[in-house]
C-alpha cells in the first residue's frame, strides 16, 4: 500500500512512542519523589544543624559526608539502572572486593606510575562490567531471577578475590592511584576547606552523567518502559535484550570505579572490602524513591537517599552508636522505606 510504513518501521515508531510515554510518566513521579526527598533532606539538615549548634552544616563536616558517601552513591547509580528494570544486582559488593585486588595486583606488576594507574583503570572497569554482563545474560536469555544471579555473582566474586590474594592484603605503592581516591583539589580555603575530595568529583559526575542518559536519551526511556510493563516495551519494537543486559554491565563497571576510590583510599586491594555494600546501594536507592516493582526512580533521588544513608551513619558515629545496632538501623530504613512504596503504589497511584 503506497505511502505505508514498513512493519519493521511501524514497530520502531510504536516502541519510541511507549517508551517516551513511560519515561515521562516516570520522570514526573521521581520529579515529585526527589522534591519531597529534598524537603524533607532540608527539615533535616536544619535539626541536625541546630543540634549540634551550626557544626553539622560546617563546610567541614559537609565535605567529610560528602567523601564517605561517594563510593556507596556510585554504586547505588548503577543499582539505579538496574532496579528502575525491575531487576537487582547484589553482587556490587563482593565485585569492590574483586575488582580491588585485580587492580592493586596490576599496581604492583608494572613500575610506570601513569600507566599503572591507566591499566588498573582498564582492569577495574572491564572486570566489573564482564562480571555484569555475566549477571545479566542469565536474566535477559533464560528469564532466571536476578536475585540467584547476582547472588551467585556475588559468591564467585568474593571467592575469586580471596583466591587471587590468598586471604591478604596486597598494598598499592603508586600515589597517583592513591591521590584518586584520598587526594583534594584546593579551592584556596575559600570556604574554610582545604580542598574538595577527588572521590566527591567524580561522584559528582557521575550521577549528573547517569541523570543525563536516564532523562535525556533513548536508552533511559528504553529502561523505564522495560520497568514499566517489559511484555508491552519488547511488543512494541525496544530491544529488552540488549537494555537489560546494558543495565548489568553499567552497574558492574561502576562497581569497578567504586573499588577504585575505596582502594586508593585504603591504599590496598583488601578482598573483605566491600561487605555489606549491596545492602547500603540498595537503601540508597529505595530510600531515594525507586521503586524496587520497577519503572519509577532518579539518579537525584538515589543521590538524596545516599545522603541520607550517610548522614545517618555520620550521626550514628557521632552518637557512639554500635556497628551492630546500625545494620539494625539500616535495615529497618530499607523495610520502612519499601513499605511506603508499597502503600504508595496501592493507594496514591490511580490506574
Amino acid at each position: 500500500m503506497a505511502g505505508a510504513l514498513p512493519p519493521t518501521a511501524q514497530s520502531v515508531e510504536a516502541g519510541e512512542a511507549a517508551a517516551a510515554q513511560a519515561a515521562a510518566r516516570a520522570r514526573r513521579t521521581a520529579a515529585i519523589r526527589a522534591a519531597g526527598l529534598i524537603a524533607g533532606l532540608a527539615v533535616l539538615l536544619g535539626i541536625l544543624n541546630a543540634l549540634t549548634h551550626g557544626d553539622f552544616l560546617a563546610p567541614g563536616n559537609v565535605v567529610n559526608v560528602l567523601r564517605q558517601i561517594s563510593v556507596n552513591a556510585i554504586l547505588a547509580s548503577g543499582q539505579t539502572f538496574v532496579i528502575i528494570t525491575a531487576g537487582i544486582d547484589l553482587s556490587v559488593g563482593s565485585l569492590i572486593a574483586l575488582t580491588g585486588v585485580l587492580m592493586a595486583g596490576v599496581l604492583g606488576a608494572e613500575s610506570s606510575i601513569a600507566l599503572g594507574v591507566i591499566l588498573a583503570t582498564l582492569v577495574g572497569v572491564s572486570v566489573g562490567g564482564a562480571a555484569g554482563a555475566i549477571n545479566g545474560l542469565p536474566v535477559v536469555r533464560f528469564n532466571l531471577p536476578p536475585f540467584i544471579t547476582t547472588l551467585a555473582m556475588m559468591l564467585m566474586a568474593r571467592g575469586a578475590a580471596f583466591l587471587y590474594t590468598g586471604g591478604k592484603p596486597i598494598e598499592i605503592d603508586n600515589p597517583a592511584f592513591n591521590y584518586i581516591g584520598s587526594g583534594l583539589i584546593g579551592v584556596g580555603h575559600a570556604f574554610g576547606i582545604p580542598g574538595v575530595p577527588v572521590p566527591v568529583i567524580i561522584m559528582l559526575a557521575i550521577v549528573a552523567a547517569g541523570h543525563f542518559m536516564l532523562t535525556r536519551t533513548r536508552f533511559g526511556r528504553y529502561v523505564y518502559a522495560i520497568g514499566g510493563n517489559e511484555e508491552a516495551a519488547r511488543l512494541s519494537g525496544v530491544n529488552v535484550f540488549a537494555v537489560k543486559l546494558s543495565v548489568y554491565i553499567i552497574s558492574g563497571a561502576l562497581a569497578g570505579i567504586a573499588s577504585l576510590l575505596l582502594a586508593g583510599r585504603l591504599n590496598s586491594g583488601i578482598p573483605q572490602s566491600g561487605q555489606g555494600y549491596e545492602l547500603q546501594s540498595i537503601a540508597a536507592v529505595v530510600v531515594g524513591g525507586t521503586s524496587l516493582a520497577g519503572g519509577r526512580g532518579s539518579l537525584v533521588g538515589t543521590f538524596v537517599g545516599a545522603l541520607l544513608i550517610g548522614m545517618l551513619y555520620n550521626l550514628m558515629n557521632l552518637l557512639n552508636v554500635q556497628s551492630y545496632a546500625q545494620d539494625v538501623v539500616l535495615g529497618a530504613v530499607i523495610l520502612a522505606a519499601v513499605l511506603l512504596d508499597e502503600l504508595r503504589r496501592r493507594y496514591f497511584t490511580s490506574g
